[in-house]
């Protein structure tokens, strides 16, 4: 096995590079808390469990072996093969994020009427500032795709199939599709950032016009300083109440967004995830 990575060096390269990008996009993997050289030793092993499916004489990688010569030399259009599977990889990666910023957007949506709109953390995930309900949002979303499996479907499936449907040819003679289907990502973001964030923000416009109405009714007392911890408690109360029916939604969004990646790899490549 080493002798013929060594061999095929270039192919071996492609492979990682591919593998590399998306990690370097995917959630919690792209974390600055993980060390680089982890990241690097991680896209060197997956490519070495792809490397021996993917070949120049069949399958996507076909295309390439007008570039690389069966002695394993290259010339310079080599760079930018390189550069086209670092940009497959991105494209993976940059969506399952897309997906994973719906929730976080939601908590975005309602932290303000909750009365947490100066409460921001870290993000370790995105490295950005991001309220706290979004965080909480953000944390439920990645157990929930660790424990269905969601990583497993993504190298196993999505990663192992991308190489035999698409390559850097691929992104260039399919750019229209491209374009529609991240734009359509970002739909699909704002989208399932309203359904999560709706109940909670129509309860609580509901809590402010009756405090509004009852602030004027009876004006000398002094209603603001209860309004906030009833929005708390009730937004919390929501959520809990809401935690099963989001759960489901979470999970259904990433069967609906791998759906999307589907039929992305067929549009493009004549491949889907397995």
């Amino acid at each position: 096995m080493l002798e013929s990575i060594v061999r095929n060096a270039p192919v071996f390269l492609l492979v990682a590079v591919r593998c590399f990008a998306l990690i370097m996009t995917l959630p919690l993997l792209s974390s600055r808390n993980i060390p680089r050289i982890a990241k690097v030793a991680l896209a060197g092993y997956m490519a070495f469990i792809v490397f021996p499916q993917v070949s120049l004489s069949s399958g996507a990688y076909a295309d390439y072996s007008k570039y690389i010569t069966s002695e394993g030399s290259f010339n310079l259009d080599y760079i930018m093969l390189l550069l086209g599977e670092g940009m497959i990889g991105i494209i993976i990666g940059f969506y399952i994020s897309i997906i994973f910023a719906a929730f976080s957007t939601a908590g975005q949506f309602f932290s303000f009427q909750m009365g947490f709109s100066a409460s921001e953390v870290y993000d370790s995930m995105n490295q950005v500032e991001n309220p706290l309900m979004g965080q909480y949002f953000n944390y439920i979303a990645m157990l929930v795709f660790l424990q269905n499996n969601w990583f497993q479907k993504l190298f196993l499936g999505g990663l192992v199939t991308s190489f035999k449907s698409l390559n850097a040819f691929s992104i260039v003679n399919h750019n229209e599709e491209l374009a529609k289907f991240m734009l359509g990502g970002l739909t699909t973001l704002f989208k399932d950032a309203l359904i999560i964030a709706l109940p909670i923000m129509g309860t609580l416009l509901i809590i402010n016009i009756v405090f509004g109405v009852m602030t004027k009714a009876a004006p000398q007392m002094n209603l603001m300083s209860e309004g906030f911890a009833v929005l708390i408690i009730t937004s919390f109360l929501l959520i809990l109440s809401l935690l099963p029916v989001l759960i489901n939604f979470f999970n259904s969004s990433f069967t609906e967004g791998f759906k999307q990646l589907q039929l992305l790899f067929i549009k493009m490549g004549g491949g889907g995830i397995t």
